[in-house]
């Protein structure tokens, strides 16, 4: 029971929180980048001239995402361990004086990086809703035009230029999809699995942020308790 008493809990949640949206954003992040390419590839261009910056910038991101999944494990981590080590089962292990010094330096120093990280990932999650909208834009323009399949002249005039939204450049040829074509393209397997996956991938950003902002929570009461209690023998519990 006493071991239990000095479980971090609110950091445990963190990690697993943490855990579950880096895995979901880089996971599925990762996929959807490829089956981007797929598509981009296949329905709006040509030639591969065109698609080329594209295909660099995609690759980069993927190396970016291996790169996060590493960085993001083993910070949270050395999250949960800081969490066990600012709880009262830490103190009865390593002493009164050091369970406090050292845990109000890890708590100030882990309070900064998070708070930093917290910042950053908002702008992830906004940048991750980017391609979530694209797509939801393309399934929607495809609905329309599937109603209207009746008019062909007016369906012709629907259409999703990938050329607009940044994805390729404007010398792109055809750059676009209009009419049936876009329709046919929304039926295809790779435009749901993109799809999906990029809402994965944005909820997965939203979980990483509601970690680290949980983490930012728990650190900081750490350290406020640990200032002001810690001349006591008293530490906390997060």
């Amino acid at each position: 029971m006493r071991c239990l008493g000095g479980v971090p809990y609110v950091s445990l949640v963190a990690t697993l929180l943490c855990f579950s949206g880096i895995a979901l954003f880089c996971g599925c992040g990762h996929q959807a980048l490829t089956e981007s390419e797929r598509l981009i590839e296949t329905y709006f261009t040509r030639d591969h001239q065109d698609f080329i910056t594209l295909a660099y910038l995609i690759e980069y991101f993927q190396y970016i995402i291996y790169g996060l999944a590493s960085f993001f494990f083993l910070y949270c981590i050395i999250l949960l361990a800081e969490g066990f080590y600012t709880t009262s089962a830490a103190r009865q292990s390593f002493g009164e004086f050091r369970s406090t010094v050292c845990g109000r330096c890890l708590s100030t120093t882990f309070i900064v990086i998070t708070y930093f990280l917290v910042v950053v990932w908002l702008l992830v999650f906004s940048l991750s809703a980017l391609p979530v909208y694209f797509f939801y834009n393309m399934a929607n323009t495809c609905h329309t035009i599937n109603i209207l399949s009746e008019t062909p002249s007016s369906i012709n005039q629907l259409c999703i230029d990938a050329r607009q939204y940044g994805l390729l450049p404007w010398k792109a040829v055809p750059g676009k999809a209009c009419g049936m074509t876009l329709s046919n393209v929304c039926k295809t397997r790779e435009f749901f699995l993109t799809y999906d996956l990029y809402i994965a991938a944005f909820a997965g950003a939203g979980m990483t942020v509601l970690a680290l902002i949980t983490y930012t929570v728990s650190t900081t009461y750490n350290f406020a308790v640990l200032r002001y209690l810690g001349r006591k023998g008293i530490s906390p519990r997060c």
